[in-house]
């Protein structure tokens, strides 16, 4: 073997090896890298190169995430099996101490968190009645979220937020529910159809109070008017026609049924002012008298 042969596959196998102990971080994790199974570095995001066989990086998500609690039977304080399932989100905090907490001070933080979340949720529920437990689900929270945060403090973890997916009663319980929810429901209905008509019907007297009080008005004005008339007739009648009521009604008839377009015959030989004098009732003056006042 020549020595020319030796330095090429000494170049290859440095070549190999440089390779072979490329890493890239995303920054979406971060690294711990082990010399010989003991911890010796942290690892940004970024390019990073470790000795093959001697070294190794564990990548660790430092994102939120989220992890399913899983539904499980509570007995709740007045002894109901509810169904209870519940959410955990969360993320591992990207500094070098808590990254390496979450590889060295707990095994499979996942798995625990889970398992820890049932826990609390049964220690929580178990001390409420099925109804305060579905009408307190943010106090619920609350106190699952403030145990998770005080028990995974030394995980390396931030408990971002918990959600309470469900409490379902058992089968029986949730059909008699219905019917309760259902009954009330009907009767609200029952009460607002009741005012809604009320309503209407007062309205309707109102309006037809408004309407008898506008023809009793109506009826006021005309009667006001025809009195006006019947006195201004009057006076007029006292004051031409003195003496003459008589002819004066006759006058009136007269107007009233030449406006209804009465039809009235008038000889040829006739003086029409004569004959609307007999309609009239008035006698017509004679010639004597036309010029005796002329």
């Amino acid at each position: 073997m020549t020595l020319k042969l030796i330095i090429n596959i000494l170049v290859l196998a440095a070549i190999a090896i440089f390779f072979f102990g490329i890493r890239i971080v995303r920054p979406t994790h971060r690294g711990l890298i082990e010399r010989l199974g003991k911890y010796h570095r942290f690892a940004e995001s970024g390019f990073h190169w470790i000795i093959p066989v001697i070294e190794r990086m564990f990548q660790v998500n430092v994102t939120e995430q989220m992890v399913d609690a899983e539904p499980q039977e509570i007995i709740t304080n007045d002894n109901l099996n509810a169904m209870v399932d519940a959410q955990v989100y969360f993320k591992v905090r990207s500094d070098e101490d808590n990254v390496k907490k979450s590889q060295y001070s707990v095994n499979n933080y996942l798995y625990q968190i889970v398992n820890l979340a049932r826990t609390t949720l049964r220690n929580i529920i178990g001390t409420l009645t099925l109804k305060s437990a579905n009408s307190e689900r943010g106090k619920i929270n609350d106190e699952l979220h403030n145990t998770l945060m005080s028990e995974t403090s030394n995980w390396g973890l931030e408990i971002v937020r918990t959600e309470l997916k469900q409490i379902d009663p058992p089968k029986d319980v949730q059909e008699t529910m219905n019917k309760v929810v259902k009954a009330e429901n009907e009767k609200v209905a029952a009460v607002d159809f009741a005012t809604a008509v009320e309503t209407v019907a007062d309205g309707e007297r109102r309006a037809q109070i408004k309407r008898a009080e506008g023809s009793r008005q109506a009826k006021i004005l005309q009667a006001q008017g025809e009195a006006e008339y019947i006195k201004l007739v009057n006076e007029s009648a006292e004051k031409y026609f003195i003496g003459n009521a008589q002819v004066l009604k006759r006058l009136e008839t007269l107007e009233k049924s030449l406006a209804n377009n009465m039809k009235i015959i008038v000889p040829s030989d006739a003086d029409l002012v004569n004959v609307v004098g007999d309609m009239a009732g008035i006698l017509p003056l004679k010639k004597d008298d036309k010029e005796k006042k002329a």
